[in-house]
């Protein structure tokens, strides 16, 4: 009677894992040829948006009412005028080196004001061109601990014109944010691309993780001199972008004294609070026998789709990996809408037999692929991937996630036969990514049908098995990379680089970034230098390849990397896909 109720049970089990299996993982037989048994790994859609759980939440406006109805009071009021102006710094609490100016004119008429700098093109000005009886102004770019001079300058329809002077007081710089030993090395002003009104910094991205000391690495962003001209007392990690209606994205915490980051956080650069997307602070599978998880949903991106709804890196919530997944949010409702699992897109044996990497950081799991970009490339609706424990780039279809291409540094018979018509021919002599971040497009050749050019950050360090070439320069150096694709011919050839001649000095193992800033210059974040002790960042002109701006910072505090180095306005009016990536 026992041997039999056994053998019930055992047949019970194995019809219940086999119908679960069929249904959880179906989509992944359809999306691929492969007929691997390890397919089970990849987890459903279902069980992704379950686990991340990501929805809108009022928390943070709720926090700020008070102050929103005291500006509002102070716009509606008559008593203040231009000789009686009303000013607060640090409105809403977290960013301290902003300011709101608020007056009436008995007629119409339009304002430009500047924050007086210390030294040549460090005075940072805006101007409101509509005429108005009511002027609210938002200023930025006060330097810390100091009154600082702001110059008003009112013209009305008549021809009249007024000018004012203000000063506005501000507190100094936390002890995390002083302790920073910053050095300009060169600054070419003049060569720059500080954009109109001396208004766009440098804005150095941190890469906070977790815990109480670490959430005191502030993103910042420096002028010219290398002087603190912006920050928040925000924590965040990782995520710090501009939106296109002008508003910052961070990732952030829902309080500062969590050892985790759960919330993404639209603000303006006074610190005022749009929109809060909370996540569930857990990624519910732990690896096997770990008594501890990975508590940071959305680790490395997060860009903007032309809709207004949010690409983020995450991971998929199982027990096995990491970092190889993608969901879209919808800014209407914060629900997931779309997952893209790589597991579906790339060869199982990628994933199945990986060892390259090992990391007590993701607690056991497997990070086979660690995707630490995402672009949109709007031109063809496609998505732009950096993978860096796999050495590769590639362009996906966003709405099929057919693959459109691959850059990889892989030899050729790496892949499996069915993935190879989509690898890259290289034409000429270029560097192949090793371990590269930061996949982008310069956005001027985003209007070329079939023809792009790339830029990367490559760290150019040889993970796993390589093509020959990269094996030998793994280590020596790190650059900016950009490369020409012809993605008709399926081709790939060098335009440029930066950072070769630095040599090891300038060896970032992790992290980094290439941005676009004109037609000519660029801008690299060597984040982690000297075993994250340093860090420099460098703006170079790539037609003759001449620093124009060249910048060190020191004594970064623990885990206070920069993760990647943006030159943002702090008075955006438009945004130009690709730059303010």
């Amino acid at each position: 009677m026992k041997r039999t109720r056994n053998w019930i049970i055992a047949v019970l089990v194995i019809l219940l894992v086999a119908v679960g299996g069929y249904f959880g993982y179906h989509r992944y037989q359809q999306s691929t040829t492969s007929t691997t048994t390890t397919s089970a790994k990849v987890r459903s859609d279902s069980a992704v948006k379950k686990d991340i759980n990501s929805r809108l939440v009022t928390t943070e406006q709720k926090k700020q009412a008070s102050t929103t109805k005291t500006l509002t009071a102070a716009k509606q009021s008559n008593q203040y005028t231009v000789n009686n102006v009303y000013t607060k710094v640090n409105p809403y609490g977290t960013s301290p080196l902003s300011a709101k100016v608020i007056f009436k004119t008995a007629s119409a008429a339009k304002v430009s004001y500047t924050v007086v700098g210390k030294s040549n093109k460090t005075s940072i000005s805006n101007s409101v061109k509509t005429y108005s009886t009511s002027h609210d102004l938002t200023v930025l770019g006060l330097y810390a601990g100091t009154t600082n001079t702001v110059k008003l300058k009112v013209t009305y329809k008549s021809g009249k014109v007024v000018h004012r002077t203000l000063h506005l007081k501000t507190a100094k710089l936390p002890s995390s944010l002083s302790k920073l030993k910053v050095n300009v090395e060169t600054a070419n002003k003049s060569k720059m691309v500080l954009g109109s009104g001396n208004s766009k910094l440098t804005f150095m991205v941190r890469t906070t993780i977790s815990g109480k000391n670490k959430s005191k690495n502030y993103t910042f962003g420096l002028d010219a001199d290398g002087k603190i001209r912006w920050y928040t007392t925000k924590p965040t990690s990782h995520i710090f972008k501009q939106l296109s209606n002008g508003h910052l994205l961070i990732w952030t915490k829902s309080k500062a004294s969590h050892s985790y980051f759960d919330e993404l956080v639209e603000m303006d650069y006074t610190g005022k609070v749009y929109k809060t997307y909370k996540f569930n602070h857990k990624a519910w599978g732990k690896a096997k026998g770990s008594k501890k998880q990975n508590h940071n949903q959305i680790h490395h991106d997060v860009t903007e789709l032309p809709n207004g709804d949010l690409i983020a890196t995450v991971s998929d919530g199982g027990r096995v990996y990491v970092e190889d997944t993608m969901i879209v949010i919808s800014h209407k409702t914060g629900k997931i809408t779309k997952v893209i699992n790589m597991k579906n897109i790339l060869p199982a044996k990628f994933y199945t037999t990986y060892n390259a990497t090992k990391s007590n950081k993701y607690m056991g799991k497997k990070d086979w692929f660690h995707q630490n970009s995402v672009y949109y490339d709007p031109s063809d609706k496609s998505l732009i991937i950096s993978s860096r424990n796999q050495n590769l780039v590639m362009k996906i279809d966003y709405k099929t996630e057919k693959i459109k291409w691959i850059l990889s540094s892989k030899s050729a018979s790496a892949w499996p036969k069915a993935y190879r018509k989509y690898l890259l021919t290289a034409k000429g002599k270029i560097s192949w990514p090793g371990g590269q971040h930061a996949a982008i497009v310069d956005p001027t050749t985003l209007a070329n049908k079939n023809s792009l050019n790339l830029l990367i950050f490559n760290n150019n360090v040889a993970v796993g098995k390589t093509k020959s070439a990269l094996q030998k320069s793994s280590g020596n150096y790190s650059e900016g990379v950009e490369y020409h694709i012809n993605e008709k011919n399926m081709t790939i050839s060098q335009v440029g680089s930066y950072g070769k001649s630095l040599g090891k000095g300038n060896f970032a193992n992790i992290i980094g970034s290439n941005r676009y800033l004109s037609k000519s210059n660029r801008l690299l974040d060597f984040g982690w230098l000297n075993g994250g002790k340093t860090a420099n960042v460098i703006e170079y002109d790539s037609k003759t390849n001449q620093q124009v701006f060249n910048v060190e910072l020191s004594n970064l505090g623990d885990s206070g990397y920069v993760y990647r180095a943006e030159r943002f306005s702090l008075y955006p009016t438009s945004r130009t896909y690709g730059t303010d990536e």
